[in-house]
This record gives structure tokens, C-alpha cells and sequence, in this order.
């Protein structure tokens, strides 16, 4: 999300902050670049327009162009009147009612409303430990009823059962009649939707919103509507009070108008984002962290997060007692490749570093996906547990064998146990060496490489460091530091000379 935006931006500010002193026309020409910016990447022209005007009353000043870093000034006001665009801060589902809470979803058909009802109910049974039930209303959508019982199984969470030959009104009461028997802490109603904003659709959510009085009145929108998606939160906003905006597919759309339009035409909070297909694919909006990421600051904050809620901390502890005597064995690789893998994959993580963006083609190259760790996975997989513990025993025969069985090459496998080899022999250095292993955990964010270190020696897309934890993030988190990219990170191409 935001990938366009965030890429023409970064290179707007990159000449401003290059320059040592600024004149009203160098910011009135900034402007100009960002105004375009902003409408090619989806945002309504209205939003646009205060945006531009809020930025220009503050740069155009004697406060920053009198600044020592004139550039740096404009840029923080952008990011201000940015986060001022997307809500200041951050605003979670409101639990605070009488029990069974009842949550309606709302939007237009095909937007994820079912999909988002399971993300939010697996949420709320997970995270925050409540009991919940979910209703489908959608009567008109065939097999739409069917689709969230098979959703609810798959969450753990329970499901209205169908009974035939009611409509929207009466399933809607009878899921808050079972949801208060059967002591529920939130009740989450799924509604119908439509292809397109009609007199019956919105009647309809009218008629559900007073029967249900729903505490939450959420509008599901897809991030991939662009400039429609204003015409969208305002029909609905009139028609039902709506307390805050989902957005789904935010993964898939490198604009994200749709957020900064809807925010601030509403009034209305975003209050989550769904980043992927998995049920477990949702995030709190937090508009600091999102301005963060539009003007390439990255959002180490986010990754904390996430590393925190998925890795195996048991494991995570384990492998660092081995690296603690300077072991580390193919089998620890694979575990740390897994869980690099729970949390977005080094593409995932590289996007939420700072600096990154300007870097995006250079990572691009280098192929930083998902299918190069299955890969190298699968090598590690093709493997007999010995093979692993003793990556010296495999020959050519072996190494052919393995090849075979993981559907790579010789080369891809010589590839992974060099770059084991660097890691390993990093290990045991530290662990030897003055102040041991506290050098990776220290201040310094990144250890220093040993002698003979090569880093365009490791295969693209996986950690050039060894696995563990630099200040700030959970033990165990695959060898990335909290400054940023490390000079030489393995699988980026090198500088052109």
C-alpha cells in the first residue's frame, strides 16, 4: 500500500533535503510535484486541495527557511498535516458495552465483509480473549450463510445456524436473543451487499441498524476503489451512522488514495486494514506509522509488533543458548526461516525498515519473496536430520540427492551451506571474542563481519546475519538491525561502480 505515493515522494523531499537553503519557489515547486503525486495515487481532488493549502501555510514561514536544515522542516510538516489527514491517532474496535456487543459490517458486495468478519472475530477470541458469535444476514448472495459457517470453523469461532426462510430482520433478532443466552461477549453482524449503492441496499442497512442498535457500525470498503470509495463512505455515512472504515486489500493496491480520501472526508476513523488473504491478516491503523511508511521512514514500531505476536519465543530462546556456545546447525537456519516467514518474509520486513524506499529497486532485483525461503527451506527439508546437524557430511552424491528432492540445483545447495558457513563462523567468533555475543545485542545494531565475510555470497532473500535479536526486538528475530539496512546485507546487489 502506498508503494507509488510513498516512491514519488521519497523523491520529492530527497532534493529538498539535498539543499542547503530553500526560497518560497522551491517549496511552491514541491508542492506542485506533491499535489500531482497525491492525485495519481487516488486521493480526492477536495483533499487534495486542504492538504496542499494546510503544507504551504506552514512551509511558505520564517520558521523553516531561518531553520538549519530547511528541508528536514518541510518534510516534518508534510508528515504532521499527513498523520493530522489520517486521524492523529490510532482508534481500535469499542468493546466498552453491555454484553453481547453487537458489531455490524457494512459495504458493497465483493469488498471482503465475510472474510473481514472472521478476521475480526479470530481477533477478538485470540487477542483479546472474548467469546463471540458470528450471523450472516446475507440471504440474497448465494451459499453467502454457508461461506461464513465454513469461516467459523476455521477461526474457532461460533456461527448462527441457518434456519431457511428467514430474512435479514429475523436473523438479526435471533442472534441477539442466542448471543445474550448463550453469554457471548460480542455478537458480529455480517449484512448483504451489492454491486452497486442502491435504494434497497442502503433501506435495507437502515432498517438492521435500528433493530440491531449495533455499538460498532463498521464500513467495509476495498482499497482498490480508488476515487469511489469517497461516493462510497458518504452514501453509507448517510444512511447509517457509521462508527469507523475497514479497508481490505491494502496489499494489493501501491496508491492507497482511498485511505487518506475516506479519513478525511468522514470524519469517520480507519480503524483496521486487512494486509493479506490469511484470516490472520489484519492490522490496527495507526496514522503515524502509516505517514511513516508514505514518506519512506519505515515503521520499526509495526515490526516489533508483529514479530512479537508470531515468533515461537520457546525456540527463539533455545537457538540463542546454542549461538550463546557458537552453535548453529542447519536445522536453526530453518527455523529462523520460518519465522521470517510468519512475519511477512524478508520483502515484509525490508518495507517496514527506515530508508528503504529508495532502495526498492535494488530489492526488487534481488528477488526478496516468499518463494526464495520455501526454497531454501525445502533444500533443508530434503535433508536427513544428521545432514543438518552435520552440514560437512554432505558430498557430491548427497548434495545430488538433495537436489533431486527439493527440485533445485547443486549450485542453489552449495549456496545455502556457504552462506551457513559465513553465519556459523560469525558465531563462533563472537562467542569467542571480547564481550561475545553482547556485540549483536548491543547498541550497535549490526556486529562487525568477520574477516573473509562475503556478502554477495548468500543467496537473495535471506538474512546475512546470524540469528538473534538486536536491542528492541523479541529474541530470536532473524538478524536485522533497528538502524536501518546494514551496509552489505546479503542478496542486494552491490552499489554500481
Amino acid at each position: 500500500m502506498f508503494d507509488t505515493l510513498s516512491e514519488r515522494l521519497s523523491g520529492i523531499f530527497s532534493k529538498l533535503t539535498g539543499r542547503g537553503a530553500l526560497s518560497e519557489s522551491d517549496v511552491e515547486a514541491a508542492m506542485r510535484e506533491v499535489r500531482r503525486a497525491l492525485l495519481e495515487a487516488d486521493v480526492a481532488l477536495e483533499v487534495v486541495r486542504g492538504f496542499i493549502d494546510a503544507v504551504k501555510a506552514k512551509a511558505v514561514g520564517e520558521a523553516v527557511f531561518k531553520s538549519i536544515t530547511p528541508g528536514q522542516q518541510v518534510v516534518k510538516i508534510v508528515n504532521d498535516e499527513l498523520v493530522a489527514m489520517l486521524g492523529d491517532e490510532a482508534v481500535g474496535i469499542d468493546l466498552k458495552a453491555r454484553a453481547p456487543v453487537a458489531i455490524m459490517l457494512v459495504g458493497l458486495q465483493g469488498s471482503g465483509k465475510t472474510t473481514t468478519c472472521a478476521k475480526i472475530a479470530l481477533r477478538l477470541s485470540r487477542r483479546d480473549k472474548k467469546k463471540v458469535l458470528m450471523a450472516s444476514l446475507d440471504t440474497a448472495r448465494p451459499a453467502a450463510q454457508e461461506q461464513l459457517r465454513v469461516l467459523g470453523e476455521q477461526v474457532e469461532v461460533d456461527t448462527l445456524p441457518v434456519k431457511k426462510g428467514q430474512n435479514p430482520l429475523q436473523i438479526a433478532k435471533r442472534a441477539l436473543k442466542d448471543a445474550k443466552r448463550g453469554g457471548y461477549d460480542v455478537v458480529m453482524l455480517d449484512t448483504a451487499g451489492r454491486t452497486h449503492i442502491d435504494e434497497q441496499l442502503m433501506a435495507e442497512s437502515a432498517a438492521l441498524h435500528k433493530l440491531a442498535t449495533p455499538h460498532e457500525t463498521l464500513l467495509v470498503a476495498d482499497a482498490l476503489t480508488g476515487q469511489d470509495a469517497v461516493n462510497l463512505a458518504k452514501a453509507f455515512d448517510r444512511c447509517v451512522p457509521l462508527t469507523g472504515i475497514v479497508l481490505t486489500r491494502v496489499d494489493g493496491d501501491g496508491r492507497g488514495g482511498a485511505a487518506l480520501s475516506m479519513r478525511a472526508v468522514t470524519g469517520k476513523p480507519i480503524k483496521l486494514i486487512g494486509t493479506g488473504e490469511k484470516l490472520e491478516a489484519l492490522e490496527d491503523f495507526h496514522p503515524e506509522r502509516i505517514a511513516s511508511r508514505i514518506l519512506g521512514m519505515g515503521d520499526i514500531v509495526s515490526l516489533v509488533e508483529k514479530a512479537a505476536e508470531t515468533l515461537d519465543v520457546e525456540k527463539a530462546e533455545k537457538i540463542a543458548r546454542k549461538m550463546r556456545k557458537g552453535v548453529f546447525d542447519l536445522e536453526d537456519l530453518s527455523d529462523q526461516l520460518k519465522q521470517m516467514e510468519k512475519i511477512g518474509g524478508m520483502s515484509g520486513v525490508l518495507s517496514m525498515l527506515p530508508g528503504i524506499g529508495k532502495m526498492k529497486k535494488q530489492i526488487e532485483e534481488a528477488d526478496l519473496d516468499n518463494s526464495v525461503i520455501k526454497r531454501q527451506q525445502a533444500i533443508i527439508s530434503s535433508m536427513t536430520r544428521i545432514e543438518r546437524a552435520r552440514p560437512k557430511l554432505l558430498n557430491a552424491s548427497r548434495k545430488k540427492r538433495v537436489a533431486a528432492g527439493s527440485g533445485t540445483t547443486v549450485q542453489d545447495i552449495n549456496k545455502l551451506l556457504k552462506m551457513h558457513r559465513q553465519m556459523a563462523d560469525m558465531m563462533k567468533k563472537m562467542s569467542r571474542g571480547k564481550g561475545g555475543l553482547a556485540k549483536l545485542f548491543g547498541m550497535g545494531g549490526m556486529p562487525e563481519m568477520p574477516e573473509g565475510f562475503d556478502p554477495q555470497g548468500a543467496p537473495p532473500g535471506l538474512p546475512g546475519v546470524p540469528p538473534g535479536m538486536p536491542q528492541g526486538l523479541p529474541s530470536g528475530f532473524p538478524g536485522l538491525g533497528t538502524s536501518g539496512l546494514p551496509r552489505g546485507l546479503p542478496g542486494l546487489p552491490g552499489k554500481k561502480k
